[in-house]
């Protein structure tokens, strides 16, 4: 298998030759070109790596070539060869993008370990490409799950407002998904290659949370040893997400409204002002309307932040999509914990979808977490659930929670959960046969 693919250009053919010979030793793939035509109609063909370039050729300058080839092709890299360098070529060379640039001749042992670094350069650039498309797909409008038209529906609202500048408040009870939708509309920006920072309002006092998002000057208060930037000076350029807004002073909330309508701020302890460009997208589970007629959140800076607002539905209300979500969490942390389980039993999907779901996605993540990890086969099954959810559902056969073998069934069930599984175990605790044990699991589907 090829290291990488190399384009020698150079009208000298015994030289290019002997070039591609040598290179083509150290297992990368050639191609030749014995003009600039010629190189630029392969590279618009092959998928080069580096390419190798006289300086001097019948149709232009490999000096000159550098910048359009940089412009159409960014990730290649160039190395110039020349029969007389001189430092001002080399210069010049350097600035428009060149990789390096020798002399041939005098400089060929230098070739090979050259032609290595570039690559080396080059296969680090794909590298990071391919895991900017990752984090731009795992972070992106694909991670956001469900094809309920709830959800499609606050998707939709969100991808309409992404190009935009506008400030979007994000309504929805807590686990609904507010900061995953947060980082798909700045993933689905303009701002996407900058900073996205993200802060809880609520997980701060007052005097801690001004200088996390606004920055403080050295000596502003007692441990302020050095000046800081704040996250909205950090995310300049970018967008700062502000989660559970609703929990924020008045007084940081007029600071807020300031950088929203002049895009300046002053730090804790300064003088000067700051100037920013930075996207705020807010959070919150509170009644903002309500709170602005309780004096508990200022009017002016609400219109400011509600432009445009989404609200996430909580996961009770699109139970469809809890299937496609389990399975997810399902992947994720089998992978993680290195096991085999590959699948969910009827009965479990079942208990998933009759279950309340008060802490929303965020609960059912943790409920998936626990079941992997307890499971010892590839199958989850109701036994891998909390008890509370193993309560809220039962099969067909049972007429009502007061029914004797339904109580029967989630006593023999707590049992198994708490010998994890163990039947000879579960058999002495219930002071039953062990056979007695293996047909009420069967009878009760267990």
């Amino acid at each position: 298998m090829a290291a990488g693919n190399i384009l020698v250009i150079d009208d000298e053919e015994k030289l290019r030759s002997l070039l591609s010979r040598i290179i083509r030793l150290e297992g990368f793939a050639i191609f030749e070109a014995p003009d600039l035509k010629t190189g630029w109609k392969i590279m618009e063909r092959e998928s080069i790596d580096v390419v190798l370039c006289d300086v001097k050729l019948p149709d232009g300058t490999g000096i000159d070539f550098i910048s359009a080839l940089k412009q159409k092709f960014p990730s290649i890299e160039i190395i110039l060869l020349t029969a007389y360098g001189n430092i001002r070529d080399g210069v010049q060379a350097m600035k428009n993008g060149a990789f390096d640039y020798i002399t041939k001749g005098d400089d060929n042992d230098k070739i090979i370990p050259l032609l290595n670094r570039a690559m080396e350069k080059v296969q680090l650039q794909k590298r990071i490409e391919q895991l900017e498309q990752q984090v731009g797909k795992k972070y992106g409008f694909e991670s956001i799950l469900g094809a309920s038209g709830i959800i499609q529906e606050a998707i939709s609202l969100a991808k309409k407002v992404a190009p935009t500048d506008a400030s979007v408040l994000l309504l929805g009870e807590t686990g609904t998904g507010k900061e995953v939708f947060a980082q798909a509309i700045h993933n689905g920006s303009k701002r996407a290659g900058k900073p996205f920072m993200a802060l809880n309002c609520s997980a701060f006092g007052k005097e801690l949370l001004e200088s996390e998002i606004f920055g403080h000057k050295a000596g502003a208060f007692t441990g302020a040893n050095k000046d800081k930037k704040g996250l909205i000076e950090e995310a300049s350029g970018g967008t700062l997400f502000l989660d559970e807004i609703g929990e924020m002073h008045t007084d940081l909330q007029s600071k807020l409204l300031r950088v929203l309508e002049t895009n300046e701020f002053i730090k804790v302890g300064d003088t000067r002002s700051t100037r920013v460009n930075v996207r705020i997208i807010a959070a919150t589970n509170r009644d903002l309307k309500q709170d602005v007629q309780d004096g508990k959140f200022r009017e002016d800076l609400f219109y400011r932040i509600n432009v445009f607002t989404i609200s996430l539905p909580a996961l009770r209300d699109r139970k469809s999509d809890i299937p496609v979500l389990a399975n997810c969490f399902l992947g994720i942390f089998a992978q993680k914990t290195n096991t085999h389980i590959k699948s969910m039993s009827k009965d479990f999907l079942e208990h998933l979808q009759q279950h309340d779901w008060k802490g929303n996605i965020r609960e059912l993540k943790n409920v998936m977490e626990r079941a992997v990890i307890l499971a010892d086969n590839p199958e989850l099954t109701v036994s891998n659930l909390p008890l509370e959810l193993q309560a809220t559902a039962y099969d067909s056969k049972t007429l009502s929670a007061f029914d004797l073998a339904s109580v029967e069934k989630l006593h023999i069930q707590r049992v198994l959960n708490h010998t994890k599984g163990n039947k000879t175990e579960t058999a002495r605790l219930l002071n039953i046969g062990l056979t007695t044990l293996y047909r009420k699991i069967e009878e009760y589907r267990l």
